[in-house]
């Protein structure tokens, strides 16, 4: 097995050491899917993002029209003496307070891809916190660096969990949020973020993790999960086998949790990112792009949150 693909293996055990699991993305509707309303005057959803470069890269994609239409600004925020750097996304244009959706990055850091997903859910007329984990917006260039970024964090987990209550109260406290309707977000890493806190009982209304790691060393209580869930996983995903995969539904039918779990023929893991499968063959990791199921599971997570937060 190759070094980068072991060290890879690596940090997904120590995530599932310290009860976590892993996700990532960006895309639209499937092919022939009808429009969605938007969330009370916000504008329709939009199309599948374009591909940047590579993932740790910082993308130097052009903004499109609709994106201009989106305020994102640069926030920072601390917890447990770290200073964190993040995102916020909104729809100027929406009136009244509306749901907040907190984002974690992917194992890569927190980069231009999270704050493009944080646009796409702005323009859904949500207000979305792209989280920073590691702080000091910190990003990798190489998966060397991304394991010691990751395991840093995973490493201290009661530090985690602070740094993402921080999150949580700075995205409440937006203007235009409502503080009791928050929901959260990860890919890759940052689905083993979201996922934790939801087997800590962390107060989220829900819950969606892209492609995770989905096995833990401290399974959920009976009733500790206050978060609906929707699992959105590879079938293909050599990083999280078939066993794992039972071990999890057994996990989360004992802890009586709301789950919607849904598996991709032929997606592999962090099937949601376009720049995977060049990230895969520059360092020899079993990932890859599926745009079929970046779609699918993209009109999944809309659902989901429409069911969550019903529009008026």
């Amino acid at each position: 097995m190759a070094r980068a693909q072991k060290e890879w293996l690596t940090v997904l055990f120590m995530m599932t050491a310290f009860g976590c699991q892993s996700t990532g993305s960006t895309a639209g509707p499937p092919a022939g899917a009808p429009a969605k309303p938007p969330i009370a005057g916000a504008p329709p959803p939009p199309a599948v993002p374009e591909a940047a470069a590579e993932p740790p890269a910082e993308a130097a994609e052009a903004r499109s029209d609709a994106d201009a239409a989106i305020d994102g600004r640069e926030v920072t925020y601390s917890a447990d003496g770290v200073t964190m750097k993040g995102y916020v996304a909104s729809d100027p244009s929406v009136k009244g307070k509306r749901p907040g959706i907190l984002i974690v990055h992917e194992w890569w850091g927190h980069n231009e891809y999270v704050r493009r997903r944080a646009r796409m859910l702005a323009k859904l007329g949500y207000v979305a916190l792209a989280v920073d984990m590691y702080g000091d917006g910190k990003q990798a260039a190489h998966p060397d660096d991304a394991k010691k970024f990751a395991m840093a964090v995973f490493g201290n987990m009661d530090g985690a969990v602070k740094r993402f209550e921080a999150a949580r109260k700075l995205l409440g406290e937006q203007q235009q949020t409502d503080p009791e309707k928050i929901a959260a977000v990860g890919y890759c890493f940052g689905g083993g973020i979201v996922l934790t806190m939801a087997r800590r009982g962390v107060e989220l209304d829900g819950v969606a993790s892209f492609h995770g790691s989905l096995s833990t060393q401290a399974p959920a209580r009976k009733g500790a999960i206050k978060a609906k869930l929707l699992i959105l996983h590879g079938a293909e995903d050599k990083l999280v086998p078939a066993d794992q995969v039972e071990a999890f539904k057994s996990e989360m039918k004992n802890a009586g949790a709301d789950m919607k779990f849904v598996a991709y023929p032929g997606a592999k893991h962090a099937f949601t990112n376009p720049d995977a499968t060049a990230a895969g063959e520059k360092f020899k990791l079993p990932v890859a792009y599926n745009e079929t199921a970046d779609k699918q599971s993209w009109a999944e997570l809309e659902q989901f949150l429409e069911t969550l937060y019903p529009r008026e």
